[in-house]
């Protein structure tokens, strides 16, 4: 069982705290507004769960509800090894990283902050999120690649959000180095944005896993919802004298291997 509740790793209410009144208020207002959209049984019910969150934490009230149903839904949904279904049915893609999980310990992290929350759900949850931020881990090939599964994949490198989540708050698991994950990132962030053809001439993101790709788009994404894959630079967080920025670079798992390196042997979560 884990026994703690992560430390703030950032200074809180940087933005809102430098709101006016007014400002406050209809930010409010607008997110209040949005009760009246009802999400598709699958991650959906996270963006609803998280505006409620954050009403919580800024106006000291929620619709509850929307946030349970969010809790309990994916918990039923979890498929096992750190993942979770979309919904009733599993699905090879990133959405465990783009929404789920990082949505999922927010939330909770937001409930246990107000005296809501629930320590043993938390702990289960973030033991599943170190799970998967693993296997995240060993999907980077030593050539800074992944497998380009599922949809969404225009949101490039943000598929490692969770990743870049857990290092942030500095739950890595004993057997992964922050080090070896900052050399992974740091090696797939790069070989993605500095692809040809994946800015526009006005250096806007354009479509694509890697380069220019327009058949890689879908119906719901467009140039401003590229930028979620600016989700993998949550490490940017960390102080300059964190162990992530100060440790000697180190192979991550997939360059260790096809080096005929030894490495820690994996094995599923109960």
């Amino acid at each position: 069982m884990l026994h703690f509740w992560y430390k703030p790793y950032f200074v809180p209410n940087q933005l809102w705290g430098h709101l006016d009144e007014e400002t406050r208020s209809n930010v409010i207002r607008e997110l209040k507004s949005s009760r009246v959209i009802t999400g598709y049984s699958g991650n959906w019910l996270f963006f609803g769960a998280m505006v409620e969150a954050a009403l919580l934490k800024f106006d000291g009230s929620c619709d509850m509800t929307r946030i349970d149903k969010a809790i309990n839904m994916h918990m039923q949904w979890y498929k096992g090894d750190g993942a979770y279904g979309d919904g009733l049915s599993y699905h090879w893609d990133y959405y465990n990283s783009f929404v789920i999980q990082p949505m999922f310990l927010e939330v909770l992290q937001t409930l246990k902050e107000a005296g809501k929350g629930d320590k043993k759900t938390y702990d289960l949850v973030l033991k599943r999120a170190m799970r998967y931020a693993v296997i995240q881990e060993s999907f980077i090939s030593p050539e800074g690649t992944y497998p380009p599964i599922g949809r969404s994949l225009a949101y490039r490198c943000g598929a490692f959000q969770l990743l870049s989540k857990i290092a942030l708050m500095q739950v890595l698991p004993e057997e992964i180095k922050p080090q070896q994950v900052r050399a992974a990132l740091y090696t797939l962030i790069r070989r993605q944005l500095e692809a040809p053809g994946t800015f526009d001439e006005r250096g806007w993101l354009q479509i694509g896993l890697y380069g220019h790709q327009p058949a890689i788009g879908e119906m719901y994404i467009s140039t401003g919802s590229l930028y979620l894959c600016s989700e993998v630079f949550l490490v940017l967080g960390l102080l300059a004298g964190n162990e992530f920025w100060t440790g000697k670079d180190e192979d991550w798992t997939s360059k260790k291997v096809w080096k005929g390196e030894n490495i820690h042997i994996e094995h599923a979560i109960d």
